[in-house]
């Protein structure tokens, strides 16, 4: 008995460091960090959410030790204390329908209500129009394309703090979600349909956004960084590249296009200037192009880096 109660202690030690050890490498979830006022919105209905469940749960164990310890088998336990038969019970009936409407019902207000907000451009930013940029997934790369700055950006991201931006999503290839976890999120991106999310950064940074849809064998892949920084600098960055940067021409972006991973690009016009992935006309583009690519696996081997680079840079390739 002793020897079994020794093992007992042994593996209840174990459990516990075991628990420390793996909790001490967990940090605060981004989604519980907002930067803007949307992820702020998102944020609140989770908390919300998670506190309102919690003391369901509290009511839920409460109601069940109450009922095993009443209703437990005991010596001096009358025979008519325990009624099974609860049919045509109104009283029960009422609580077990009237409880799960109120349940819901509080659960869905509030939830409603922020998707609803969420559809509009945040309100403290209303004195300024929203930064409009197209962002268009293909497999498995994001095309950033900033119609008002003339320019386009490829796996990467530049925005102004405290101004909304208007993302237009499309894809050029599978469904994917654009997902900025620190900014709120996520849409999807569908091909033949454009789609519209609202973001905002509060604060400078750099931040991850990724594809949130699970879209083959080079979804981890798809991801990019988000650099957030005031109005002045941004328009410093757009003006640079606009000057600077190479022109996309059609002959490029089609390779970019091919399936695969790609590096980062900057240039200083962007493919809507004859294809828009969010209309119908622009939905099959890609795959006009590249049917027989999808046919194949291993794209992630696939090196075309040096091909795209001779395309921008004017040299024959073969």
């Amino acid at each position: 008995m002793n020897h079994k109660k020794h093992h007992y202690k042994k593996w209840l030690m174990f459990m516990l460091l075991g628990m420390i050890f793996f909790l001490s490498g967990c940090d605060q979830m981004t989604v519980f960090d907002p930067k803007g006022p949307v992820a702020e919105s998102q944020s609140d209905l989770i908390m919300y959410s998670l506190y309102y469940m919690f003391g369901i749960l509290i009511v839920v164990f409460v109601a069940f030790t109450v009922i095993v310890i009443k209703y437990r088998d005991r010596p001096n336990r009358k025979k008519d204390s325990y009624k099974p038969n609860i049919h045509g019970n109104k009283a029960i009936e009422v609580v077990w329908i009237v409880i799960p409407i109120i349940i819901v019902t509080l659960l869905s207000i509030p939830t409603v209500n922020t998707l609803f907000d969420l559809e509009d451009p945040p309100e403290v930013s209303n004195d300024k129009d929203p930064l409009v940029v197209y962002a268009t997934s293909a497999n498995w790369k994001w095309f950033f394309s900033y119609p008002e700055q003339g320019i386009e950006t490829v796996n990467y991201l530049h925005i102004p703090t405290d101004r909304a931006v208007e993302f237009r999503l499309s894809s050029a290839g599978s469904m994917a979600a654009l997902w900025i976890p620190a900014l709120g999120g996520q849409k999807y991106n569908m091909a033949g349909m454009q789609t519209t999310l609202f973001l905002q950064a509060d604060e400078p940074g750099v931040y991850d956004g990724r594809n949130a849809n699970f879209n083959g064998e080079g979804f981890t892949e798809q991801t990019f960084k988000v650099y957030a920084e005031d109005s002045q600098e941004f328009q410093d960055w757009a003006n640079k590249k606009k000057q600077s940067a190479p022109k996309l021409t059609q002959d490029v972006y089609d390779k970019l296009l091919k399936p695969g991973i790609v590096d980062r690009y900057t240039f200083s016009s962007t493919h809507l200037a004859w294809v828009d992935h969010g209309k119908m006309g622009g939905m099959d583009y890609a795959v006009d192009r590249y049917f027989n690519a999808y046919e194949t696996l291993m794209h992630l081997e696939t090196d075309n880096q040096e091909e795209i680079k001779d395309h921008i840079d004017g040299k024959q390739v073969k």
